[in-house]
């Protein structure tokens, strides 16, 4: 007798690291409790982007903390589940550190996989659709590999430190415009799943960075699905043969 088949899971914007040491590992311990519980049901794992709040990986030197997420992610990886790791707008400077020790498999850019027969558009969101040209000029400045050889020429201490308090000075800019739908006409990444959608066979769109939980229906056969943050939502998409379910982990 065959065995049902097990679901693909997709988690995004844990920003481990804010907005303190003690709400942050607090999180963590959320984040590995809600890992544990879906580890018999996994085919894969997708963490779409900004599991840290800032990281950058210098020649032999990592930002410290985060150890429990790491192990999790390194058990899971050996038990034999495939973790796909997504870059984000916080956590873009990943360098083959987490694929070399944790075994996960590492994504500069959106991907486009197919499960039970359905096309799925992954990837993290920032960037894309149209405006926000200030953001993407400076995602170009940051992706730069001489920005980055700058960079990494700081003292650790010194460099985090500029990253901590950029974090904090955007995040207070931001303010409360993450907590409310804008309406279509202003949410980038519905315009970019509409743009999408007219040119290429996609059944799902799943996003992370807008930090709202959202599902939406592109058109009578497309739904875009942002995964929402755990800072507040602790929201996660579960893909099985019957669709694609927007969830929030409760312990």
């Amino acid at each position: 007798m065959a065995s049902a088949p097990k679901s693909i899971y997709f988690a995004s914007d844990f920003h481990l690291g804010v907005p303190n040491h003690a709400a942050s590992r607090e999180r963590e311990d959320r984040i590995v409790k809600w890992l544990d519980e879906i580890k018999d049901d996994a085919e894969e794992i997708f963490l779409v982007g900004d599991l840290f709040d800032f990281w950058f990986e210098y020649k032999t030197v990592i930002p410290k903390g985060f150890v429990r997420l790491q192990g999790k992610i390194a058990a899971l990886c050996d038990s034999g589940i495939p973790i796909h790791v997504f870059t984000g707008n916080h956590d873009m400077w990943m360098f083959g550190y987490l694929e070399k020790e944790l075994g996960v498999t590492i994504h500069y850019s959106p991907i486009q996989r197919e499960f039970f027969g359905k096309k799925v558009f992954i990837g993290h969101g920032d960037g894309l659709g149209p405006g926000d040209h200030g953001y993407k000029f400076i995602k170009k400045v940051f992706a730069n590999r001489f920005f980055q050889w700058c960079f990494a020429r700081l003292h650790p201490n010194f460099g985090i430190g500029i990253a901590d308090y950029l974090s904090r000075r955007s995040r207070a800019k931001t303010g409360n415009s993450e907590d409310e739908y804008l309406g279509d006409e202003k949410e980038f990444l519905v315009q970019y799943c509409q743009e999408m959608a007219a040119k290429y066979p996609i059944d799902y769109f799943i996003f992370g960075h807008r930090h709202l939980p959202i599902e939406k229906k592109i058109n009578e056969t497309i739904i875009y699905i942002n995964l929402g943050d755990w800072i507040r939502y602790q929201t996660y998409a579960k893909l099985t043969p019957d669709g694609i379910f927007l969830l929030k982990f409760e312990e």
